[in-house]
């Protein structure tokens, strides 16, 4: 396996795109997080199937949130993508979230070549209130029954927001 943060770049942050490597699949109850020191994944717990992913799950490469792990992503489509998969991708929004009192964004995307729909989700409004909902719902309460109240979500942010953000992980990756 390539070590991700080394083959590829972050994508064209300007024009809305970035590469996203997937660490867990839609629907799965499994919390595999990439390892940036070894250049692998690994399992670090298996979460009740109450608490299964809404959506693909995984991070930019070369970046770095505040939480000290790189920039996580939301990735929006109809199927689970698996482990270890990247591909280029759209930036449609950001989820500003806290996990423990540090920020832990989580960038909103979706395939840059998306025939499936024919490109239609464009912003996070095309995903409508629903969407938005379970995944609040989600992050407010997935770690309820270990940690409960350790988490936030504190709102939505459009695409600039977004990339504002994947810009100041790139600084802080590179510093």
């Amino acid at each position: 396996m390539a070590d991700f943060n080394v083959v590829l770049d972050t994508g064209d942050v300007e024009n809305g795109k970035v590469n996203t490597v997937v660490e867990i699949p839609k629907h799965s109850t499994l919390k595999i997080e990439w390892d940036r020191k070894r250049a692998a994944f690994m399992l670090d717990r298996v979460e009740p199937a109450i608490f299964a992913k809404p959506c693909n799950y995984g991070f930019i490469p070369k970046t770095l949130d505040e939480d000290g792990d790189e920039l996580d992503t939301l990735i929006v489509t109809d199927e689970p993508v698996p482990t270890g998969v990247w591909f280029e991708a759209n930036i449609i929004g950001v989820l500003n979230f806290e996990d423990d009192g540090e920020m832990d964004h989580k960038v909103v995307v979706v395939p840059a070549d998306d025939r499936h729909t024919g490109d239609a989700i464009r912003t996070l409004d095309d995903l409508g209130e629903r969407w938005k909902q379970q995944v609040a719902h989600h992050f407010t309460h997935y770690k309820d029954l270990k940690k409960p109240g350790s988490t936030k979500v504190l709102g939505w942010g459009n695409i600039e927001d977004a990339k504002k953000i994947v810009n100041e992980c790139i600084d802080r990756y590179t510093k």
